[in-house]
């Protein structure tokens, strides 16, 4: 392992170098290469990771569990209600207290303007790595898994590769905007030209697209947007259809201040946009090898039909969960 990480924070891609990320995809690569191989991988033997989960989880918390355990280790799976955290314990004095019987923490807090800050000031104080699970603003994990799938079915070259996040319907809740903003952000870094669909009541935060659009300046990639689905379907080789809130049309302190409005607004918008969907007209307008890429959990029929998502020549779901495995390992091995 690269020793040259190790106690490094993971709280967004955007706090690493695109030749550290690169180290980290090779990594990746040689854990799942080793993992077909049955070939044991003990490189953090006897080592303890401590997740704290405020939010439920299925991907995340058990491709660090299984993780730590296949590099030799043991991740306590933590919720706040087990621990002080639920009488009012700090941030502050939870990392410095984990950090001393441990060997690195890892937590998911996506409460709209609390996540991000919540992980900062744990890694201000922590003495090993803290990792993002996935905050109110990134789900660093979730990046490096999509670009790790895109080296697979498309390889490592990706300039001008065109992948098209698109917002989706779906009523289960009101998911964050941490996925797509990771997506916008990783994406240009490594060539790719990335699209965004979106209503205009459901955009990206305004300082994350700006530095998108940085980001693509400096890596060779672009990033455009439309209000139309169909219109950013076109000709593209992969599609990511997915639900976010509408929290990027306020800012955070505004839906902080009026929560009860801002969700009556935000439901009364969600409601205009039944047809967002990527049903089988839609996926038809993309490249004819395009591939059909999703975080997990789909709202099926909602954000993507079950004709599409079940699409084996199209869909590439579940390889794109399982890397969320070897990029975990890779994090772990390399920072723990």
């Amino acid at each position: 392992m690269n020793k040259d990480l190790k106690g490094k924070h993971f709280l967004s891609c955007e706090d690493w170098t695109k030749e550290e990320l690169n180290i980290v995809f090779d990594t990746s690569f040689e854990l799942k290469e080793k993992f077909y191989k049955e070939e044991p991988t003990r490189y953090l033997l006897d080592k303890t990771l401590f997740m704290i989960f405020f939010e439920q989880s299925t991907r995340t918390r058990n491709s660090m569990e299984a993780g730590m355990t296949q590099l030799g280790g043991h991740a306590h799976d933590l919720t706040s209600d087990k621990m002080q955290l639920s009488h009012g314990e700090s941030a502050k004095d939870t990392a410095i207290i984990l950090s001393r019987m441990g060997h690195g923490i890892a937590s998911r807090n996506c409460f709209y303007g609390i996540g991000k800050d919540y992980l900062a000031e744990m890694a201000k104080h922590s003495t090993k790595s803290v990792m993002s699970l996935q905050d109110d603003v990134y789900h660093p994990f979730q990046g490096l898994a999509d670009l790790m799938t895109i080296f697979e079915k498309f390889g490592k070259n990706t300039n001008a590769l065109k992948v098209t996040v698109s917002w989706a319907y779906a009523d289960t809740h009101a998911k964050p905007l941490s996925v797509p903003q990771t997506q916008i952000l990783l994406f240009p870094r490594f060539g790719i030209d990335v699209t965004v669909a979106h209503p205009k009541e459901f955009p990206l935060s305004d300082y994350i697209v700006e530095k998108a659009k940085t980001n693509a300046d400096e890596g060779g990639g672009s990033i455009k947007f439309t209000n139309e689905m169909d219109d950013g379907l076109e000709a593209a080789q992969v599609v990511i259809p997915k639900n976010w809130g509408g929290y990027g049309a306020y800012g955070v302190q505004e839906y902080l201040d009026n929560e009860d409005d801002c969700k009556k607004v935000m439901a009364e918008n969600l409601e205009k946009y039944h047809g967002w969907i990527c049903d089988r007209r839609r996926i038809n307008l993309a490249d004819k090898n395009v591939k059909l890429m999703h975080a997990l959990p789909a709202d099926r029929n909602h954000e993507v039909t079950d004709e599409v998502i079940d699409d084996e020549k199209i869909s590439v779901v579940f390889d794109e969960a399982e890397n969320r495995l070897h990029t975990a390992k890779a994090i772990m091995a390399l920072t723990m």
